[in-house]
C-alpha cells in the first residue's frame, strides 16, 4: 500500500457504466413485456400435473399388479387375481386423476 493521497480517494464513476445500466434496465423491461412470468409459472404447473398422471397411472399399474401377483402367488388363482388387482389399480389411478381435475390450484392473478 502506498501513502500517496491520490490512491486513497474513490474512483468516479464512468459515464458509460452508467448507460450501460439504463440500457440494461430498459432491456429487462422490454422483455418482461415480451414474456411475462405468468406464462412461465402456469407451463411450470403444467408440466407438474402431467408428471403427476404418470406417476398415478404407473403406481396404480404397479401397485395393482403387485397385489394381485401377491393373491395369485398365495391362493393359487393364477391369472384372475393379478387381472383383477391390474383392473383395481387402473380405477384407482383414475380417480386420483379425475380427483386433481376437480380441485382448480389458485391462480397468481388471486394474490
Amino acid at each position: 500500500m502506498s501513502d500517496d493521497p491520490s490512491a486513497r480517494e474513490p474512483i468516479p464513476e464512468d459515464a458509460r457504466i452508467d448507460a450501460l445500466e439504463q440500457r440494461l434496465k430498459a432491456a429487462r423491461e422490454r422483455e418482461e413485456k415480451r414474456n411475462p412470468s405468468k406464462t412461465q409459472s402456469k407451463s411450470d404447473a403444467d408440466y407438474s400435473a402431467g408428471n403427476r398422471v404418470l406417476a398415478d397411472l404407473l403406481g396404480g399399474l404397479l401397485g395393482g399388479g403387485l397385489l394381485g401377483f401377491g393373491v395369485d402367488a398365495i391362493f393359487g388363482t393364477t391369472p384372475w387375481g393379478l387381472l383383477v388387482g391390474l383392473f383395481l389399480g387402473i380405477g384407482v389411478a383414475f380417480r386420483n386423476i379425475f380427483r386433481m381435475t376437480k380441485t382448480t390450484p389458485p391462480s397468481s392473478d388471486d394474490k
